[in-house]
């Protein structure tokens, strides 16, 4: 008796799981991106999950028929390679340009991304930024020029950005300020 009550569980566990597998052939394979949207997304976020990937560093991308063209700055060789073999691996990603530009590995320039990077994160107003796990602003240096890229939520903060980075001294020329507005002021009518 023991043993037919088994054979029944056994049985509907493997129903269950035949069912299951049949389910599961009819769908495409779970977490496989299948549009260039999808596609978008993971890249974004394997790259924002990086662990090396810093305020020194500013990637972007572009996803066109499964193709993702990689561009913008590091500051470290390693940094290059590494983000192309993680995009390359992702699903549904057929094919990879990597035109990220490795930055001059100097000491000079190491020196100024810290002094702009206290300048503008030691700052009062920039704490909700500071307090972010990435932060959004990204300073990049290339042989004593200054540039800011990323987000921040109004013009003002853009532009205090903007003076803060410029007063940190040591930087070749002015601060090229690429920071984008979130909330552009509402026009006045």
């Amino acid at each position: 008796m023991k043993f037919g009550m088994w054979g029944k569980s056994l049985m509907a566990a493997a129903l269950l799981v035949c069912a299951g597998v049949a389910g599961a052939a009819d769908k495409p394979a779970a977490g496989t991106p299948a549009t260039d949207k999808e596609i978008a997304a993971k890249v974004r976020h394997e790259i924002l999950m990086y662990p090396r990937y810093t305020i020194w560093d500013d990637v972007s991308f572009s996803v066109a028929g499964g193709a993702v063209e990689l561009n913008g700055d590091v500051s470290q060789p390693y940094k290059k390679s590494d983000i192309e073999k993680i995009v390359r691996n992702l699903p549904g990603v057929t094919n990879v340009k990597d035109a990220i530009v490795v930055l001059p590995l100097s000491p000079q320039d190491d020196r100024l991304r810290v002094l702009v990077a206290r300048a503008i994160y030691g700052n009062a107003n920039f704490t909700r930024y500071a307090m972010q796990a990435m932060r959004p602003i990204h300073i990049i240096v290339e042989n004593g020029h200054v540039r800011l890229e990323g987000v921040v939520a109004t013009e003002f903060d853009k532009d205090l950005a903007g003076v803060r980075a410029s007063a940190a001294g040591m930087s070749f020329g002015p601060v090229a300020n690429n920071l984008q507005v979130e909330q552009p002021p509402a026009k006045k009518t």
